[in-house]
């Protein structure tokens, strides 16, 4: 198990994650077919060569949910108990297809949990890098983790 138990974080504690991804055509094609969003900017060569962008944009929520995949390995594998929410979303720069995408994650707050004494609630700052180091996402995520076995 790759995942850290509550009680084995610190606040502070930060990881480079190891893996990295670059996006493709067929990446964008799915997830935002899937999705069902008929953002032109996400699908249509034409029209996104006539924006300010010049080709098409990668669909920022398949950003949002590679940088939280990225992460797993390292944070919540195994201990997760349940993902409680995810705040302040951004991304101040456009991701394209064949960026090459990687994650940094630091802890920023942890609290015992009131309800489940066996577990605790740990705050992840995930910020998703391209391969020219702009910041492309930034998150918090607040996760519900297992306590270390005795």
């Amino acid at each position: 198990m790759a995942g850290r138990y509550f009680d084995e974080w610190t606040v502070g504690d930060r990881i480079a994650h190891d893996i990295r991804r670059t996006v493709t055509e067929t990446d964008n094609l799915l997830f935002t077919t899937l999705s069902h969003n008929p953002q032109p900017l996400h699908l249509d060569a034409d029209y996104a060569a006539g924006t300010e962008f010049g080709r098409i944009v990668v669909n920022g929520t398949f950003t949002f949910a590679l940088t939280v995949g990225l992460s797993v390995g390292d944070t919540t594998l195994g201990t997760l108990v349940a993902n409680l929410g995810y705040d302040k979303v951004t991304m101040p720069k456009p991701v394209f297809i064949g960026d090459t995408l990687r994650v940094e994650t630091e802890v920023s707050e942890l609290r015992r949990s009131n309800s489940r004494p066996d577990a605790g609630i740990v705050t992840f700052r995930h910020v998703t890098l391209n391969q020219r180091d702009e910041i492309v996402c930034q998150c918090l995520r607040t996760a519900m983790l297992k306590g270390k076995p005795s």
